[in-house]
């Protein structure tokens, strides 16, 4: 699947398994019977990347309230992604994909426009999966300041 392949409501979301910030394996099916928000992002300790993350952070409880838990996917490998972990005192699993294999399955990898030209690169997108494992909200090429706050209120976390 490339970016032009776009995932939808109702769709099942594409399974994976990748390595944590931890170095341990998570999988989309451990999250079955619960909400789960995977959000993919560019590079670890950018930035838009750290301020995205930091408001994941600092809403963390709000999505746990909800029963929603929360998982970062770049292509960072696992070792930047614990140093990234420590620097901002991240408290969810940050996945490392580095062949982008995942990132490609749900359609966020691909062509974008950054600052008037056409790059190939991560296309920052977040994913709401319901607990049957189907996609309930999908968002591409979303802002890394403001987003955690519109989704808390468009998905009335």
């Amino acid at each position: 699947m490339t970016a032009d392949t776009r995932l939808a409501p109702g769709q099942p979301a594409p399974d994976f398994s990748l390595t944590s910030d931890q170095g341990s394996t998570v999988s989309l099916a451990d999250h079955r019977g619960h909400r789960v928000l995977v959000y993919f992002y560019p590079a670890a300790m950018t930035p838009g990347c750290t301020k995205e993350a930091c408001d994941f952070r600092d809403n963390l409880a709000s999505f746990n309230d909800a029963d929603v838990a929360v998982l970062g996917i770049s292509p960072d490998k696992p070792e930047k992604l614990a140093k990234f972990r420590d620097k901002e005192g991240l408290t969810f699993p940050l996945l490392s994909d580095p062949d982008k294999s995942t990132l490609e399955a749900y359609g966020a990898y691909g062509e974008k426009t950054m600052y008037g030209k056409t790059t190939v690169g991560v296309i920052r997108s977040t994913f709401l999966i319901d607990a049957e494992g189907k996609i309930e909200e999908a968002q591409y090429g979303v802002k890394a300041t403001g987003h955690v706050g519109r989704l808390l209120r468009d998905l009335k976390l």
